[in-house]
């Protein structure tokens, strides 16, 4: 019986770790990303604040948030825009940041209901079939960036 204790935690802890260390997925692996993702397209509305104050982001995943963020203000500013090219870039930093998640607790949980819209929109960036439709999912992301600023460090 205590084989059995001991193993329910670990496996737990396995099959829900944030990321893992590889950089490369396989198709069964992100087909459930994404599924996921559908999931938790609403959670964005309800993250929570940690009592009253931001919450605060390891090191290691800021890093990668800022470029994010640091490449839709740059992007904003520039008048030929490829969109394409922009969505690839933040994709890029998304596989980083979560191949490197090392956060847990209350504070993970709140940050994934910030980053699994984001990562909808960034895929819905990357699918527009038009300019119109590439520049409305840019202005979410933006919007996306305003929502974390809200809730995070």
């Amino acid at each position: 019986m205590k084989k059995i204790t001991i193993l329910i935690p670990v496996i737990s802890l396995f099959l829900f770790s944030c990321g893992n260390t590889s950089n490369e997925k396989s198709k069964e692996q992100t087909e459930t990303v994404t599924h996921e993702e559908h999931q938790h397209n609403a959670e964005i509305q309800n993250i929570e604040l940690n009592n009253g104050e931001k919450w605060e982001v390891d090191a290691n995943m800021i890093t990668h948030i800022r470029n994010m963020e640091n490449d839709v203000i740059s992007f904003a500013k520039v008048e030929q825009k490829d969109y394409k090219s922009l969505s690839k870039q933040l994709q890029s930093n998304i596989n980083l940041l979560t191949s490197n998640c090392t956060m847990k607790g209350k504070a993970h949980d709140e940050l994934h209901k910030w980053l699994l819209p984001y990562i909808d929109l960034v895929k819905e960036l990357s699918e527009a079939k038009d300019e119109t439709e590439a520049e409305k999912q840019f202005q979410n992301i933006q919007t996306s960036f305003t929502a974390f600023n809200q809730y995070f460090q």
